[in-house]
């Protein structure tokens, strides 16, 4: 793979019977329905959980789809590198919360920054949002620093039944 200093990448989402085969872990299925190809760690365990949560909500909410969680890809490479987007539109509040996580062979290469500025792009440049929030584990140390540059301040802390302890960080959207 080439390496270049700052990755060329789009948010693809993903549609529902793209979720549900990842949910099922089915790769050759998510593969013959997704917008791109994604690789075998998109189906495998560590995101299961993720696809299986985007599923119901997809489901439930097909508007969601063009929001939450889709796939991080490098145009230049052509390569599904990590997962991005948002867990929801905005709430009637105005608050979208982000989240983004690189696989692990494409780490250090500058995905999880080039993914976090295409979502802030999106959060900036729709009306409707007035907070961004993220929320990162303790131990994080690389997430908290990558979010504290793009001006994420400390609100407070929660507790997530899948990740544990989670510090809540948020800075203003775009328009409010």
């Amino acid at each position: 793979m080439t390496r270049h200093l700052r990755p060329n990448v789009r948010i693809v989402h993903l549609n529902g019977p793209t979720f549900r085969a990842l949910a099922d872990g089915d790769l050759v299925a998510a593969n013959a329905v997704s917008p791109v190809p994604v690789s075998a760690y998109f189906a495998g365990p560590d995101w299961r959980g993720v696809w299986q949560m985007r599923r119901r909500q997809v489901e439930e909410d097909p508007a969601s789809a063009a929001w939450v969680t889709g796939v991080i890809w490098d145009a230049q490479e052509k390569l599904a590198v990590g997962r991005a987007g948002y867990h929801g539109p905005p709430d009637s509040s105005g608050l979208v919360e982000i989240g983004y996580a690189v696989d692990p062979a494409y780490r250090r290469r500058g995905y999880a920054r080039a993914a976090l500025e295409a979502l802030m792009r999106r959060a900036t440049d729709e009306p409707r949002v007035c907070t961004v929030r993220v929320t990162i584990s303790p131990g994080n140390l690389a997430s908290y620093q990558l979010a504290s540059q793009y001006g994420f301040v400390e609100v407070g802390e929660q507790w997530d039944e899948e990740d544990g302890l989670e510090i809540v960080y948020e800075v203003a959207g775009g328009q409010s």
